[in-house]
């Protein structure tokens, strides 16, 4: 993961340890937490891009507020670690995405842990990346509920305890649901959408103040689209890599 661009931001900040997430109303804001995987400034039409049509983060775009002068880490389980705690990735215990380097010290306290500190309910729809251990995994980091897929990204396997489910595809994978593999029929970012969505709609009939965190897969490689997408592109002559495009 090269570049990682986040579309919202400074959670912890906002809510430091030991403090009740109350907005100046007095209420408690429902957050939503969207982020995408490996995807750079310039992967947005509305940044220029000649080719991508990005409608949806555009919109985001120019309705929200924007950070255009910041740092990540050059990969993936680093960068999340730190947007999940506030640290630095080292001070985490993450250097790398493989070899059991990327799992987040359990010592650490994520924001997930922090807003149910302050009576949120919590969940994560898509990639976690920060340990495949039953210890390390998100149910026992602050989430209530977990709709994942495993390892770095769908269907990858590394050496170690890094993994996703085997065979795994973008379209029906078998996803990780409260501890549970479920079978799934569909596009793997539509189904992370929309379970959130089912998941954000029962907290509302509750009343219940959320956090709901989506990290796709998605656009990170192997760039496998839905038939919709895939439409938008083909014939234009682009390079491709070999699994491009493909079901």
């Amino acid at each position: 993961m090269k570049h990682l661009h986040l579309l919202l931001i400074g959670l912890l900040c906002a809510f430091p340890p030991g403090t009740q997430a109350e907005s100046l109303s007095g209420k408690r804001p429902n957050i939503l937490f969207l982020l995408s995987d490996d995807q750079g400034y310039g992967d947005i039409s509305a940044h220029g891009n000649p080719v991508l049509k990005t409608p949806n983060l555009d919109r985001l775009r120019s309705e929200g507020l924007r950070f255009t002068d910041f740092h990540v880490s050059p990969t993936c389980s680093p960068t999340r670690s730190a947007l999940m705690t506030g640290r630095h990735e080292f001070k985490n215990g993450v250097t790398h995405t493989i070899l059991e380097r990327e799992r987040l010290t359990l010592k650490a306290t994520t924001i997930a842990q922090v807003l149910k500190s302050a009576g949120y309910t919590t969940g994560i729809f898509g990639k976690w990346h920060l340990g495949d251990e039953a210890e390390y995994q998100p149910n026992r980091r602050g989430f209530d509920e977990v709709f994942i897929h495993g390892g770095g990204g769908i269907g990858q396997i590394y050496p170690g305890s890094c993994g996703d489910a085997p065979g795994n595809k973008y379209f029906d994978p078998a996803i990780l649901h409260n501890g549970k593999f479920e079978k799934t029929k569909g596009y793997c970012t539509d189904l992370f959408y929309a379970q959130a969505t089912r998941w954000i709609d029962s907290q509302r009939q509750r009343n219940m103040p959320f956090f709901a965190y989506i990290p796709t897969n998605a656009p990170h490689g192997p760039y496998i689209a839905g038939p919709d997408d895939k439409a938008l592109y083909e014939g234009k002559g682009l390079q491709q890599d070999t699994e491009s495009f493909s079901a």
